[in-house]
């Protein structure tokens, strides 16, 4: 049933309490309309027969700057001091001790601004505490980090970004923790991640699932805004879709300034789509979009490339990988070769969710007796590439080559060159392929193994601008892109006169 009596008195209560920074500092809270009818109406007018409230997790998916932090404050403590729950253990929880500590500030500061809260409760900064003396019961802020030590008894906890959280040992620990509560709730406000496997992507498509009628939980209470992928991103039309307060106190003036950046960078694309369209994104740090790739040429001639001049990229990775030899010619056609363990081919198929088995049948991999790439293999690849083609180099990384890169010298090819993973020796080669690929001058062939990798690619950018492909922080294999980006490194200090990198478009990074 709904009881709005119930609903209109949070909202009385959490619209005494006042801002504490910005243009509305010392301001009374107001809830905007949305925040009322889709979050606080819902969540806390819809009862049980017992009066007690009907939901007990609340899901709240929204783009970044439309006031999560200050929403989950004062909600963290109108269930510190007005929820009527004795012994109340309340808790603001996050990945790390300052993203945890966010709502913690901002609820202390408005704390510190009523005099009635003031006068019946006890902020401890060092422990990001708060007590409240009449009813016994506390608020506080706690990192992921403690999870394995938590044993509370949760009355009330607001999950803050949940697509940032490494794994799901805090969200299960804290799930669990109030089994002898009366009407626990549990509100989880988080930003679009990247990471499918993840403990958001599953509580996500529960949402959804919920929403939708599919699942029916009437415990659980989906409040959604997003950017749907069907949808044209780059239609402001559209991005009021996942910022609801976007045109009152989320400026839309700062939504463009943040739009055109991306536009201008493509490296932030990922970034703009997922924390201000709430826009789920194959890695964190968009590098260009697949679509740029499948722009590019995709037809090889093979009998044409024999006999030309071209450089190699070696990127071994672990034996128990993917492994990749990739050969760049001097009109940009591209011919990979990767090779896979058989023994742990279907393993692979499994964590990396993609056919090797249909790719080996097609010749777009190599599968290696063992349970680890067998360079022997390799090494006969790339011996039949130095006879059928003019390659006059291979970078390759120094980790983890030595055995293999010994052979080829000893056999007679000592044009191997070392390059570093580091951003002064990719940057270059890394914008490189940046605007051969805009400029649809890359011709990939079409080989789907690469163009996996390619939509993998989660670059790194440091403080002066260079980039990089991070193989740390993608989520899935780049080993192709990895090697191509070396072979390129070749074909840029060889040849004489390379007029698509002396561009204002590469220099402009």
């Amino acid at each position: 049933m709904y009881d709005e009596k119930t609903a209109l008195r949070v909202k009385r209560i959490i619209e005494k309490l006042k801002h504490s920074k910005g243009i509305y500092a010392g301001q009374n809270f107001v809830l905007e309309k949305w925040q009322w009818e889709e979050i606080i109406s819902p969540l806390y007018g819809t009862l049980n027969l017992d009066g007690t409230r009907q939901y007990r997790t609340c899901f709240i998916f929204v783009a970044r700057k439309n006031g999560k932090t200050s929403l989950g404050a004062t909600l963290s403590l109108y269930h510190l001091f007005a929820d009527h729950e004795m012994g109340g253990e309340n808790y603001s929880a996050a990945v790390d001790k300052d993203q945890a500590s966010l709502v913690f500030d901002e609820a202390a500061m408005m704390d510190r601004q009523s005099k009635t809260l003031t006068r019946r409760s006890k902020i401890i900064d060092s422990r990001k505490r708060i007590v409240d003396y009449r009813t016994n019961s506390f608020y506080k802020a706690i990192p992921a980090n403690v999870a394995g030590a938590y044993g509370g008894n949760i009355s009330f906890v607001i999950y803050d970004e949940l697509h940032a959280a490494a794994n799901r040992e805090l969200y299960d620990v804290l799930k669990t923790s109030s089994g002898t509560r009366r009407q626990p709730l549990f509100i989880i406000i988080t930003t679009a991640g990247f990471d499918r496997n993840s403990i958001l992507w599953e509580v996500y498509n529960y949402a959804k699932k919920v929403k939708s009628g599919v699942i029916e939980d009437k415990t659980f209470l989906p409040v959604i805004y997003e950017v749907d992928e069907k949808d044209d991103w780059e239609d402001e039309k559209n991005w009021y879709k996942a910022n609801p307060a976007l045109g009152t106190f989320r400026s839309l003036e700062e939504m463009r300034s943040l739009y055109n950046y991306a536009k201008e960078n493509t490296g932030f694309i990922n970034t703009f789509k997922r924390l201000y369209l709430n826009m789920w994104t194959s890695q964190e740090t968009r590098w260009l979009d697949i679509s740029k790739w499948d722009e590019c040429p995709s037809e090889l001639d093979l009998e044409n490339l024999k006999g030309k001049i071209c450089y190699g990229g070696l990127d071994l990775s672990a034996t128990t990988d993917l492994t990749a030899f990739v050969l760049a010619f001097e009109d940009f056609s591209v011919l990979p070769f990767f090779f896979i363990p058989k023994e742990r081919m279907r393993e692979k198929i499994k964590i990396d969710r993609v056919p090797y088995d249909v790719w080996e049948q097609q010749g777009f991999v190599a599968v290696t007796e063992g349970n680890v790439v067998d360079y022997n293999v390799v090494q006969a690849k790339i011996e039949e590439c130095l006879e059928k083609y003019q390659v006059k180099n291979i970078a390759y990384d120094r980790w983890g080559s030595t055995h293999l890169v010994t052979n080829l010298v000893s056999n007679g090819y000592d044009h191997m060159i070392p390059l570093g993973q580091g951003y002064r020796d990719l940057n270059a080669p890394t914008k490189y392929l940046e605007t051969l690929i805009l400029d649809k001058k890359l011709n990939h062939g079409g080989n789907p193994l690469l163009r996996w990798n390619f939509d993998n690619v989660m670059i790194t950018p440091d403080a002066a601008g260079n980039i990089k492909p991070d193989k740390g922080k993608s989520k899935q294999r780049i080993d192709g892109i990895v090697a191509l980006i070396m072979a390129l490194d070749g074909i840029m200090k060889n040849i004489d006169t390379i007029s698509i990198y002396e561009t204002e478009k590469v220099k402009s990074f």
